[in-house]
């Protein structure tokens, strides 16, 4: 047998099931002659008892057997060998799922090696594979935690989103500006590991710190970003201090003053699309009291829509502008305030987008607490649709 001409019988070779495979090398073992045996099976790696029991089987007269194996024979299903394998496996899971507390598996990690452990104390041998296995046929997956329970519902959700979309299309066809606001996850600043992959030369990655201590660091940066969406414009205010609602309202505020009211000389009003927690909650009183502060300096009446809970991701400001500023700067140690405000300015799209960024040095106050009495002194018009999301605060009637 040439050893140029193997290679192409071994691939038919490995496209037989198991009968025709013992025959293919018999018959090859046959062709070959003396020590073909042998040499099928070094290049198989079939038994040689196999390859001879082959030639048998090609030698004696009549139909070659079709069937692989015979009735019965293989490794009996746990099923059968077990019958209350399902029935053990199905109560086990849901003594577990319902809660008892007496459960064997209630406080462990419910992993196919403890399922298989416990259903071993009962009497099965199984292994951790097979219960993978029905457990899958069971209709059991893998599943993380989902956010669901609380006080939205569904209805609500695509209500509100509808809403909004009602309320940005109004604004637009007026000319009047809308904006998407939220803060973007707080940074370290100091030559600190950022997630990413930048190209550089072989073996020469950045070297960084091994732990983020804040005490070898510089400070922290917290963006707070006010994204245009008719204009796919942005502004980003990288506070020093703290999240607060007063240091979100004043980066609202910078945007205006510097990007909106050259962009809106004859806006009327304001709308701002807002996530319905942290520092622009839709329960955050310091917020409303400041937006008050805010209507009455920029002369403009300001509407708010606040994404229901669990949404934030479908806030525009988030895959719109905050993704494209993480592309930017992935693999890149933040090492200055300095750089961080250049590579968010330097942050552009495909589509457009053009990003101004500021420091803001100033150091804002943590946990101020706003009075019934004070709350009641600002306009604010709650809306009759999802009043609770959708309000109006009207700027001060000059005296």
């Amino acid at each position: 047998m040439a050893e140029g001409n193997d290679i192409y019988w071994l691939k038919i070779f490995n496209t037989l099931d198991e009968n025709k495979r013992r025959w293919f090398c018999a018959q090859k073992a046959i062709e070959i002659g003396y020590g073909g045996v042998t040499q099928v099976s070094l290049l198989t790696s079939m038994s040689r008892t196999t390859i001879t029991k082959g030639i048998r089987e090609l030698k004696v007269n009549g139909e070659l057997e079709k069937q692989i194996r015979k009735s019965g024979a293989g490794r009996k299903l746990i099923t059968s060998l077990h019958s209350n394998i399902l029935a053990d496996l199905e109560a086990l899971m849901n003594e577990n799922t319902a809660g008892d507390p007496m459960s064997s598996l209630k406080w462990t990690c419910k992993s196919t090696r403890k399922i298989a452990e416990e259903l071993v104390k009962s009497g099965n041998k199984i292994s951790y594979k097979t219960v993978y296995n029905l457990l899958s046929e069971a209709d059991y997956t893998l599943q993380g935690n989902k956010k669901t329970l609380g006080s939205c519902t569904s209805e609500d959700r695509d209500g509100q989103f509808q809403t909004i979309n009602d309320f940005a299309k109004e604004f637009i066809s007026s000319g009047e500006p809308v904006i998407s606001v939220d803060a973007k996850k707080k940074e370290q600043v100091g030559n600190f590991k950022n997630k990413g992959e930048v190209w550089r030369k072989s073996k020469n990655p950045i070297k960084v710190h091994d732990h983020d201590f804040p005490s070898i660091g510089v400070g922290v940066a917290i963006p707070y970003g006010t994204y245009d969406i008719l204009k796919n414009e942005g502004f980003v205010n990288v506070g020093i201090a703290a999240d607060t609602a007063e240091f979100a309202v004043n980066s609202i505020k910078q945007w205006w003053s510097f990007v909106g009211k050259s962009a809106y000389p004859n806006a009327t009003k304001l709308l701002i699309c807002a996530d319905g927690g942290g520092s622009n909650g839709s329960r955050n009183r310091l917020w409303k009291i400041n937006l008050q502060k805010l209507a009455d300096e920029i002369g403009l009446n300001i509407t708010v829509c606040h994404y229901p809970p669990g949404t934030s991701k479908w806030n525009k400001i988030e895959h719109r502008m905050f993704s494209f500023i993480s592309m930017n700067w992935k693999g890149q140690p933040l090492i200055s305030y300095e750089l961080i405000v250049n590579l968010i300015g330097n942050t552009t799209t495909k589509n457009g987008l053009k990003i101004d960024a500021q420091l803001d040095l100033r150091n804002y106050e943590k946990g101020i607490k706003i009075s019934d009495e004070e709350l009641g002194q600002i306009n604010i018009i709650a809306h009759s649709i999802y009043p609770k999301w959708n309000y109006s605060i009207e700027k001060s009637q000059k005296q």
